[in-house]
């Protein structure tokens, strides 16, 4: 690939004020796209504590400190509602859950360049550091990656490190943008960026997060106590705003869903439950939770997900091995990351039922991939190796 000189920036100008935010927010509205990221802290939070956002336009870039005094962040809720300007993130989950806190709506046209660049080829989850290597071939200063955010003042190597996430981003972008316009791929990636923008992505119903703890258990009761434990978990870490494992692990969850206490001793006994908790306000209404699904009634109570649990059956291990080299060849003759085509998970369950409903057997994915998933699974298509290479055999 074609390397490019280290391209000339504006240097990035620090904002603190909400006249200055708002002058540069009305001049980035006429802006065709611009580029975003977001510094914060969470490791002791549930919700991220926002320190930095950082905006880059065609002439200037800018990094707004938001844990300015009296700073009004109203425009940039503006500019991110403006459709009229692409907002282009990479790895866009976590700014989007940000701003979605802050603003209660999602930015108005999305392209996350991760997603593009998956689909363009560039592999799993590229990292941003290594997308503007391939690229651009420009090697990006990593030496302020664990910069506590949040400690001030700020020094002139960390706002420029800040800056760099989205002075590059555009050359990305641009770059991104022009090969998936030649191969008609961008079709591709606003199917993938329909989940980026739909709010549920970023605010899971919580009566359905006990089902990632994977349970193996049968048991419908043991099950509902779970489901409204984890659901309690959740609102209870929202309120006292730290993260949800801190609060309680799941391990202490599913010991309180097999062994249902009913007294603060009992819930006391329960394994990373200390006797403060379980005598405090947070142990009361849990204690709450337990004894109201308790009183569900049988028909009420959840079951494992089809395929899940201790005698669900197993697909076979070698038919999951020939479509997982179905699958890296047809990604590796379409030049498309795997993991967008279909998960682990995907595999397994069409391995178990034809009739399973996953991603891979519609749109684009299904002409890349799952047709002849299909095919291979009903014997009319084999795979042999010519040249070195994985060859597809019709019947």
């Amino acid at each position: 690939m074609a390397r490019v000189s280290r391209p000339e920036f504006p240097a990035p100008v620090l904002v603190t004020t909400t006249a200055a935010l708002e002058a540069v927010t009305a001049r980035l509205r006429q802006e065709p796209f611009v580029t975003i990221d977001t510094e914060f802290v969470r490791e002791r939070t549930y919700w991220p504590e926002l320190c930095l956002v950082q905006l880059a336009g065609e002439n200037e870039v800018v990094v707004i400190d938001t844990t300015a005094p009296g700073l009004d962040l109203s425009s940039l809720g503006g500019l991110l509602d403006d459709a009229a300007v692409v907002k282009v993130f990479h790895a866009a989950r976590q700014d989007l859950e940000i701003f979605l806190h802050l603003f209660d709506r999602l930015p108005a046209a999305l392209f996350d360049t991760q997603v593009a660049a998956m689909v363009a080829g560039y592999g799993d989850q590229v990292g941003y550091d290594n997308l503007v290597s391939s690229l651009l071939g420009v090697q990006i200063d990593k030496s302020h990656r664990f910069s506590d955010w949040s400690a001030r003042p700020l020094s002139p190597a960390q706002i420029g490190y800040a800056a760099a996430d989205v002075t590059y981003l555009r050359l990305v972008y641009a770059k991104l943008l022009a090969q998936l316009e030649r191969e008609g791929r961008l079709d591709w990636v606003a199917a993938e960026l329909d989940t980026l923008n739909n709010p549920a992505t970023f605010r899971p119903d919580p009566l359905t997060l006990w089902e990632k703890m994977r349970p193996r258990t049968n048991n419908r009761r043991m099950l509902g106590i779970l489901r409204a434990v984890a659901a309690w978990r959740e609102g209870e870490a929202q309120r006292v705003n730290v993260p949800r494992q801190r609060l309680l692990k799941d391990e202490s969850l599913m010991e309180i869903a097999a062994t249902a206490p009913d007294t603060v001793d009992a819930l006391a006994r329960v394994r990373g439950v200390s006797r403060g908790f379980a005598e405090g306000r947070s142990g009361q209404s849990l204690l709450e939770a337990v004894t109201e699904a308790q009183a569900v009634p049988e028909a009420d109570l959840p079951r494992l997900p089809k395929g899940r649990g201790k005698d669900a059956p197993r697909p076979s291990a070698a038919l999951i091995a020939l479509l997982k080299v179905l699958l890296a060849t047809c990604c590796e003759a379409h030049r498309v990351a795997p993991k967008l085509v279909a998960s682990s998970e995907d595999l397994d369950r069409f391995a178990l039922d034809d009739a399973a409903d996953i991603p891979a057997f519609h749109g684009w994915r299904n002409t890349v991939f799952g047709k002849l998933a299909r095919e291979l699974k009903a014997g009319r298509l084999t795979m042999g190796v010519e040249d070195g290479k994985v060859k597809l055999i019709h019947d």
